[in-house]
């Protein structure tokens, strides 16, 4: 850097800083998320059963986020709606469960890892049917 005066010295320092900023967002890409299974009051309503498809289901956005899914008929299952892998919210239930941001996929009968990046399974969500409601057992 001798030769070079101060314009060296400012490159040296600006790929420093450029450095230090990608570090973190480069880390942060590698993790798996931590989530913990979203609790809701007991008996308060989720989703009217009739809403959530037999073989499919659906995301319910709210305070907590949920998956609610119908397996087979009569029998519901809620998992949390935040993907395992970033903590994105899941968007869309099929035959699975997806997770657009980087695609991975869940069981709808235990929340189970069909395809990452994700590796952990979404956190399940103890739910009972109320009538015609979904809720929070």
């Amino acid at each position: 850097m001798s030769g070079v005066g101060g314009l060296g010295r400012r490159r040296f320092v600006q790929v420093a800083a450029g450095t230090t900023v990608m570090v973190p967002l480069l880390g942060a890409c590698g993790g798996e998320e931590e989530v913990s299974a979203p609790q809701g009051a007991r008996g308060e309503a989720i989703v009217p059963a009739a809403e959530v498809p037999v073989g499919g289901g659906v995301i319910v956005d709210g305070d907590p986020a949920v998956v609610v899914t119908q397996p087979e008929e009569g029998t519901f299952k809620a998992f949390s709606a935040i993907c395992t892998h970033q903590g994105c919210t899941v968007t869309n239930v099929d035959t699975e469960i997806v997770c657009q941001c980087h695609m991975s996929r869940f069981t709808l009968t235990d929340g189970a890892v069909v395809s990452g990046p994700a590796d952990e399974p979404l956190p399940s969500v103890e739910v009972m049917l109320d009538g015609d409601q979904v809720v929070f057992a």
